[in-house]
Parts: structure tokens; C-alpha cells; sequence
């Protein structure tokens, strides 16, 4: 039996799109979040909090 998979928030969307962006996506849906370096993570945490703040702006 297979699960359903959940739906994604909002925050889960942004971050898969700034991995995108960043080059990162191919490697993060072969591998997983936990195969980047903490530079790309922290780069894609980084600009998370800029757009959520441009966002409430």
C-alpha cells in the first residue's frame, strides 16, 4: 500500500526553489538535503529569510 504524500508548505517550495536556482535540485532529488555541503545550505537558508522578508514588505 502507498502512502500519499503530503503536500508541501509554503517554506518546503521556496527552499526547492532557490535550490533550483542555486544549480542544486538534480543533486538534492538523487540524494537528498543532507548530501549539500553547509555552504549550500546555508546559502539557500540565507536567501529563504531575504525573501520571506521582502515578501512581508
Amino acid at each position: 500500500m502507498r502512502k500519499t504524500p503530503k503536500p508541501l508548505t509554503e517554506d518546503e517550495i521556496l527552499k526547492y526553489e532557490i535550490a533550483e536556482e542555486l544549480g542544486l535540485a538534480d543533486k538534492v532529488q538523487k540524494e537528498g538535503w543532507k548530501s549539500l555541503s553547509a555552504k549550500d545550505t546555508g546559502r539557500i537558508g540565507g536567501l529563504m529569510t531575504k525573501r520571506k522578508r521582502e515578501k512581508k514588505k
